[in-house]
């Protein structure tokens, strides 16, 4: 019995010099897990990725993405050649001192403004050389300014002109010089687009339309104007179809024979003009505003107030700008809301896109920004910097972030 029983305790020991067998899952730090996870998710040492991307491809919160990313360049096992952009150690730093075109839409609206502020800003940020030409609005210009990018032997593009029978004629050029080029909200022929995604911000603005018109007008409207920009193509125009389709997810009884178009131009003036004639021959009580950005919606707004009728409209707008920000803080605003674009955060994006193409690292042929409605309840959380801005007669370009 004796015998029996020290056999059993021997056995139970472990043999010398190996340690007792753990779960590895018990084991491991899930903390170096993670940030073992992220240093295989790259997949080679040439490539350049955002958080966005290292997030997603790892399952991670970008809270936790970001901190484990700061400690991993802390500690020399990744670099951060850009804001918001990490590599692995093995790829040598950038030495070439890149010079990009752009040329801008104009200065007419703050979102163009701001657009292009944010452009300058971030290329001097990426040391990059950045010659700047005025499209104003005209394909004659557009076209003189591509030739003298094209004769100044420039790196790189950025296009931002809204005339699509323009965009053609660009691209050709470019394309013969050899130079890369990315179109800005009007897509330009095998160039690289960055912009809305101008259904889906439709379907945004026209939802928004419609509650309002339940909520104010139990969901009877007369009318719906669309102010258009036809020059712009068929991919902005699509924020009005989707409009339209935002519209019938809210008012299943809507019925489009009740929508007008009305060519406004994108701009404030033309569009006052155009709502001025509807005005002249409509008597109708209950209208519903929208179109391809807030310079037109503002537009027909200022007829509808001219001729004593604000209150007979409900407006939403398109690129959520300074100026329909600051109506919508008015009390009593025929603004109930305008999707944003953000255009203070183009900038970083087009840059960082131009790069990647420069160092062989292309992005997908279509980049889309976030969109998100702006209203009179969230426009200060989303803008708390605007009346700042205002008091120094500037545009906002400050945001918390959404």
């Amino acid at each position: 019995m004796e015998r029996a029983k020290k056999a059993v305790t021997k056995k139970s020991l472990p043999s010398p010099g190996l340690a007792p067998k753990e779960d590895s899952r018990a084991s491991s730090v899930q903390s170096v897990v993670r940030a073992c996870a992220i240093l295989k998710c790259f997949r080679s040492n040439a490539e350049v990725l955002q958080l966005d991307e290292i997030a997603t491809r790892c399952g991670l919160p970008k809270p936790t993405a970001y901190r484990l990313l700061a400690t991993l360049v802390e500690c020399g096992m990744l670099q951060r050649p850009e804001r918001n952009r990490y590599r692995l150690p093995g790829s040598s730093p950038r030495r070439v001192r890149y010079r990009f075109g752009y040329a801008a839409q104009s200065d007419i609206s703050s979102f163009a403004r701001i657009v292009s502020d944010s452009i300058r800003s971030s290329a001097y940020s990426a040391g990059i050389d950045l010659i700047v030409l005025d499209n104003h609005l005209s394909a004659k210009i557009a076209l003189r300014n591509v030739n003298a990018f094209v004769h100044e032997r420039v790196d790189f593009v950025i296009e931002f002109q809204t005339v699509e029978k323009a965009a053609t004629a660009i691209s050709a050029r470019l394309r013969l010089a050899g130079i890369p080029c990315l179109a800005i909200e009007v897509p330009h022929p095998q160039a690289f687009y960055f912009g809305a995604n101008n259904y889906r911000a439709g379907v945004m603005g026209g939802r928004a339309l419609g509650q309002a018109c339940l909520d104010q007008w139990r969901g009877q409207a007369d009318q719906v104007l669309l102010l258009e920009q036809l020059a712009a193509g068929a991919l902005p125009q699509a924020r009005l179809t989707g409009t339209i389709a935002g519209l019938r997810e809210v008012l299943p009884k809507f019925s489009e024979q009740n929508v007008e178009f009305l060519e406004g131009h994108g701009r404030f003036a033309s569009s006052w003009e155009a709502a001025r004639r509807y005005l002249a021959r409509s008597r109708a009580q209950r209208v519903l505003i929208s179109g391809v950005n807030d310079e037109g919606c503002r537009g027909a707004l200022a007829a509808f107030s001219e001729a004593g009728r604000a209150e007979h409209c409900i407006v939403v707008g398109q690129n959520a700008s300074m100026e329909v920000r600051q109506d919508m803080r008015q009390p009593g605003s025929r603004f109930v809301g305008s999707v944003g674009y953000f255009p203070e955060q183009y900038g970083d994006a087009v840059v960082s896109l131009a790069i990647r193409v420069l160092e062989g690292d292309p992005p997908p042929p279509s980049t889309f920004v976030k969109h998100q409605l702006v209203t009179p309840e969230n426009v200060d959380k989303l803008y708390p910097h605007d009346a700042l801005s205002a008091k120094q007669g500037g545009d906002s370009i400050l945001y918390s972030g959404r």
